[in-house]
């Protein structure tokens, strides 16, 4: 590796920190998101740094704050989130194209080399959701969620529970099942934001693997079965709605998850 390879791969080594530890701004989290998606390296460095998390995070490690705590403090986060979330996009939908470089502008103005202002303009002249995938949004969407601890913004395996807990959050109401009869606990849910709109997110754990299923409004796309860096997808609609399981569980046993939920949610 050359010097100056050197330098950039601790240029993304310090923003994997910052990532991770929820400090970057919006364009740096973006940034460092799109470089993820084609550095091996890094993507292996932020599953040691999962592991690391999860080693932390056992019984007797460190000490956890009640369930009922954490769930009402990550709950009052969501709501407030949301809320700016639903505000910048009633904003950004009146923006001109114009408005809406200048704004970018502002935003990376801390920046002293015109090399990566005129990278800058690149990316606002080229939507990310016209070059990224879905499946590329999900798999963002699943691993930051582990990394940045913000798995869940309701933790309770009550499915009475979290049902309700997503009314005024988002614009249409997900189906909510346990599924620990069949193997695979719920362990909460959040909000969150995928191809322009904020979508139900449910989590699930099978074995110690979480499984992310995201859930919004739409028709099926017939993409069916996927695999992607080590994580496999599925999707599956019903009643309006389309739904994305994605985790690193065995293809077989994310089947068995979108079979168990189909017939749990069927009436």
């Amino acid at each position: 590796m050359s010097g100056g390879e050197r330098d950039e791969h601790g240029e993304w080594a310090d923003l994997l920190h910052g990532f991770i530890d929820g400090e970057l701004d919006a364009a740096n989290a973006a940034r460092f998101e799109a470089h993820l998606a084609t550095c091996r390296d890094c993507a292996d460095e932020m599953e040691n740094a999962l592991m690391v998390k999860r080693l932390s995070a056992r019984e007797g490690v460190k000490w956890q704050a009640p369930d009922a705590v954490h769930a009402r403090i990550q709950a009052s986060l969501a709501l407030e989130q949301s809320m700016l979330a639903r505000a910048a996009m009633a904003t950004r939908r009146t923006e001109s194209p114009w408005q809406r470089f200048w704004r970018f502008v502002r935003e990376w103005s801390f920046v002293p080399s015109l090399a990566v202002l005129a990278a800058s303009l690149m990316l606002v002249l080229n939507v990310p959701r016209q070059s990224q995938t879905i499946e590329d949004q999900l798999l963002a969407s699943h691993v930051r969620s582990m990394l940045a601890d913000h798995l869940t913004d309701v933790l309770t395996s009550d499915q009475h529970t979290v049902k309700p807990w997503f009314d005024g959050k988002i614009d249409f109401s997900p189906p909510v099942v346990d599924l620990a009869a069949q193997g695979f606990p719920l362990v909460g849910g959040r909000v969150d934001y995928l191809d322009g709109r904020v979508v139900a997110a449910l989590i699930y754990r099978r074995h110690g693997h979480i499984i992310n299923l995201f859930i919004w409004p739409g028709a099926l796309q017939a993409r069916g079965n996927a695999e992607k860096d080590g994580y496999n997808f599925v999707e599956w609609h019903a009643d309006g709605l389309v739904f994305w399981a994605i985790s690193d569980v065995a293809a077989a046993d994310l089947a068995a998850f979108r079979d168990d939920f189909t017939r749990a949610t069927t009436p």
